[in-house]
């Protein structure tokens, strides 16, 4: 594999890491292709990070933490990890990576589990983009299983506003999950955007929600605690 960093010879002072594969659904179709990009591409991050001696900010997903049911309290950054798909699997090896580079070669990195984002230009394999897609396009709104499965949802503003806010003052070798505390199941996020849209346009007669069969391993709840980054940082969604 040809190394993608090779063209980088002026010194990197820090890095704010985002890329990944991060399509839970994709995953199950191919895991390989998310170990490739998520902790193969992490790891050459990581070098690149080491030889130029810089700062990083390594941004995660909830989704390490495995999931929740309804009576459950909202993880914390000491929960363990217990991924349940390829792609979450694939992200909790990189926070280990990055955090094994810290303690091996006293790289100052940080790590950020964030939950559920939304906003302009996200890619329309998500699922509040794909639902708005279908309304302005007459298709079915499809919904796995009976739509219970629940996420905390933040906007990608909020969402990149704390980065910076670690990026900044955040401690170096530790910890922060960034979350809004609104949840909300996935029904309900279609029946808002359905809600919205009756004001706005005419739908078309295959407008419906679809429920159609789960995908395996399919999460029931994540929500995170996000009171260390709040009180540490002076962060608010």
């Amino acid at each position: 594999m040809t190394n993608p960093l090779a063209w980088i010879s002026k010194e990197i002072d820090y890095v704010i890491h985002l890329a990944a594969e991060s399509h839970v659904d994709r995953s199950i179709d191919n895991p390989i292709s998310f170990v490739d990009s998520n902790v193969v591409g992490t790891a050459k991050i990581l070098e690149m990070v080491r030889k130029q001696k810089a700062r990083m900010v390594h941004v995660s997903t909830d989704e390490v933490y495995g999931h929740l049911t309804a009576k459950q309290p909202p993880f914390k950054e000491t929960n363990p990890l217990k991924p349940r798909s390829p792609y979450a699997a694939s992200k909790a090896s990189s926070d280990h990576l990055v955090y094994s580079y810290v303690k091996t070669f006293n790289i100052p990195a940080i790590i950020t589990n964030c939950s559920n984002n939304f906003g302009p230009r996200q890619h329309p394999e998500k699922l509040i983009p794909k639902l708005i897609y279908n309304i302005l396009n007459n298709n079915n709104l499809p919904i796995y299983g009976k739509g219970k499965n629940s996420r905390e949802w933040i906007y990608v503003g909020d969402h990149c506003d704390a980065l910076i806010k670690v990026y900044k003052s955040g401690k170096l070798g530790g910890f922060y999950n960034v979350g809004s505390n609104y949840n909300i199941d996935n029904l309900t996020v279609v029946k808002k955007l359905l809600y919205i849209a009756k004001k706005k346009i005419n739908l078309g007669k295959n407008v419906k929600i679809k429920f159609v069969k789960d995908r395996p391993g399919h999460d029931m709840r994540y929500a995170i605690d996000s009171n260390k980054i709040k009180k540490e940082l002076n962060w608010k969604p």
